[in-house]
């Protein structure tokens, strides 16, 4: 019952992206194609926002649901590491046609096969921490 609102806004989620047609395989290859803005456009908006929020966060220091203050850590500058796990998660997301975001809305939707591509990347992200120190 403690994370009913959790579940509950990750449905809802799930439902924004189908209906923005995110999870769209030909969505996805337009975008790969160069042939569509539409998401380029989503996720444009999300860095945007996401910059917004970020600044909201640390300006106003809002604090999570326990109360704690956000801590948010500056990054090492690692250019090397972001550009070969970035061409990585690109090459991915264009075999597969889908980010990690969409991938639980396909499992909902009933595509059996994306069980495969959310196994690969929890071992991804598995290897990642286990290699990453």
């Amino acid at each position: 019952m403690k994370y009913l609102k959790f579940l509950i806004i990750g449905v809802g989620f799930g439902i924004i992206l189908a209906k923005a047609e995110i999870v769209s395989w030909y969505r996805i290859i337009e975008m790969f194609r160069f042939e569509a803005f539409h998401m380029y456009g989503i996720i444009g908006s999300a860095v945007v926002l996401g910059v917004i929020a970020l600044q909201i966060i640390k300006r106003k220091n809002i604090k999570d649901f326990e109360g704690e203050p956000i801590r948010i850590d500056p990054k090492p500058k690692q250019y090397s590491r972001n550009l070969v796990g970035g061409i990585i998660f690109g090459l991915g997301w264009a075999l597969i046609g889908a980010c990690p975001g969409p991938l639980f809305v396909l499992a909902g939707f009933g595509y059996a096969s994306i069980f495969i591509v959310i196994a690969a990347a929890i071992l991804g992200a598995f290897l990642k921490g286990w290699l990453v120190k």
